[in-house]
């Protein structure tokens, strides 16, 4: 099952390409690196842990 990629960050909206570093929780709840620190990597939706995104294949 692939991950689902969100298009941009839930808390700030920025645009996220596919290739763009972008961090996301065990629901894909996606974040931008700027919230994702601010949050101190922990998601405001499930309280789960964030980590990098993996990049789809050049």
């Amino acid at each position: 099952m692939p991950l689902e990629m969100r298009p941009e960050c839930e808390r700030c909206h920025r645009s996220l390409e596919k290739s763009d570093e972008s961090y996301i929780c065990t629901f894909e709840c996606t974040f931008c690196p700027e919230c994702t620190d601010e949050m101190e990597a922990v998601c405001p939706n499930c309280s789960g842990e964030l980590v990098r995104r993996p990049r789809p294949p050049a």
